[in-house]
């Protein structure tokens, strides 16, 4: 048995490709388009991890519920390391994501991806020195 991927499902596939892959670092791999089924497949994985893959679903036609899909509590959230959680932190926000938890322990943090989505950051290695403004910074939302 070997593990492909993990599938979600996304209302905007750009505003979805600038999160995963501009935002986050992830790197497209392929698409694939299913004009019958009207809907589109594009897999993302992290550079140098190509065989754990992200399959973005994009339904053409959307959802009949506009605030896109609901979160399912059956889901839990997408982890990745990171070389740096505070170098990667600050490049989300500057990115204009939301730390919805903060690296106050200098090892994990969490945002959410434009679909709801909850992405852990963990720090590769042993946690990083606690250093402010991290350390002091609030939870905003959940993850």
């Amino acid at each position: 048995m070997k593990y492909l991927h993990t599938m979600v499902r996304v209302k905007n596939l750009d505003e979805s490709l600038a999160f995963y892959c501009d935002a986050l670092g992830l790197k497209e791999q392929y698409r694939k388009d299913i004009p019958e089924g009207k809907f589109t497949l594009v897999f993302l994985a992290a550079p140098g991890d190509e065989e754990a893959q992200v399959e973005l679903t994009y339904n053409w036609e959307g959802e009949e519920n506009e605030t896109g899909y609901s979160e399912g509590r059956n889901f839990g959230h997408l982890a990745y390391h990171v070389d740096d959680i505070y170098k990667t932190c600050q490049h989300l926000m500057d990115k204009g994501v939301v730390i919805n938890r903060p690296p106050r322990d200098g090892r994990m943090a969490f945002v959410r991806s434009p679909d709801n989505i909850s992405i852990e950051l963990l720090q590769k290695g042993p946690a990083l020195e606690v250093k402010e403004p991290w350390a002091s910074m609030p939870n905003v939302g959940h993850w």
